[in-house]
């Protein structure tokens, strides 16, 4: 990348993480160009959809999320470990503007969302494999909820206590 084009990009992420964080994840793109000192087209030409913005935003802190799903997977408690996971996923939603808005608005196939679901599903299976998750519950049922949570409240002990209070229902009867 050019080392104009790669300022721009700067530039945008930049503003973008600023509005976002003050706006949530409809924050105005004229805005943020604007913010960013640049034309709505070049910030078209380095985002070209909203998504593709809202994912360069959040995938640091996605891959932070991601890197504590991997720790927690060699805990001696696999069950408690989705929970905390989970937990700690909804708390990041709740208090981090736009993060749980953009989930649920991705597709399937977003990194961010990629990111999300690999992590989780390794959770997932060491949990189901200690009995600790009951059958016919997926990572994706797992993610919508603790996502709906995040989107209830933006308090993080609303979050965590909500999200707990949730997830006790995928234990074993």
């Amino acid at each position: 990348m050019r080392a104009d084009a790669r300022r721009n990009y700067d530039l945008i992420l930049a503003a973008a993480e600023a509005e976002i964080a003050k706006s949530g994840a409809d924050a105005s793109l004229e805005k943020i160009a604007r913010d960013a000192g640049v034309g709505s087209a070049t910030l078209h030409r380095h985002f070209p959809t909203r998504q593709s913005l809202l994912e360069a935003v959040f995938h640091d802190r996605v891959e932070a999320l991601c890197a504590e799903a991997r720790r927690l997977a060699t805990s001696a408690d696999h069950g408690q470990a989705l929970v905390d996971w989970l937990c700690d996923l909804a708390v990041h939603g709740a208090t981090t503007r736009g993060l749980a808005e953009s989930l649920l608005h991705t597709s399937a196939d977003s990194s961010c969302e990629v990111m999300l679901r690999e992590a989780g599903n390794d959770l997932m299976r060491l949990a189901q494999e200690a009995g600790a998750v009951r059958e016919g519950v997926d990572v994706d049922d797992l993610l919508t909820l603790v996502t709906a949570v995040s989107l209830a409240t933006r308090d993080a002990g609303d979050a965590a206590r909500l999200a707990a209070l949730a997830l006790e229902g995928v234990r074993p009867r």
